[in-house]
């Protein structure tokens, strides 16, 4: 299982490239100030940050427990990802409403649409961090298995 510095590192590296990605783009989309889409953006980013932490502890060690090791299917990422940012979007949407001035509705739509953006980023992004920085114990099954 990951380890506390890799987990920060991870949720870290995580956040600051989707906050270069989604500023933009989602002033862009939305004809928002950047500075609002910002302010969003870096809240959101904050919270999903701790989000991150907590759930892909939990995560890990529910897989750990159900399957006896962290190493992750195409379908568990899948489902990762998914439960991830169904939780965060539970948070997120009044937040949005309040800060943007925009109501519930409005605000969920653009979490959605966010969403939809972190879901395809969270795929790419985790399975790229676990091929950059695999954690021992899957270098031992590959071996295991070869």
């Amino acid at each position: 299982m990951r380890k506390t510095g890799d987990r920060i590192r991870h949720a870290i590296s995580f956040e600051v490239i989707a906050l270069g990605l989604v500023t933009p783009l989602g002033a862009w989309v939305y004809d928002l100030p950047f500075t609002d889409i910002g302010v969003v953006s870096v809240g959101s980013a904050t919270i999903a940050m701790l989000w991150n932490y907590i759930y892909n502890i939990g995560f890990d060690h529910a897989m750990q427990r159900l399957v006896g090791t962290t190493a992750k299917t195409v379908p568990i990422r899948v489902a990762h990802a998914v439960l991830f940012e169904g939780g965060l979007l539970f948070v997120l949407a009044p937040f949005i409403a309040w800060y943007l001035q925009v109501g519930l509705w409005h605000a969920v739509v653009m979490d959605v649409s966010f969403s939809l953006f972190y879901l395809v980023y969270a795929f790419v992004f985790n399975w790229s961090y676990d091929r950059v920085f695999p954690i021992p114990e899957w270098q031992t099954q590959d071996e295991a298995a070869g």
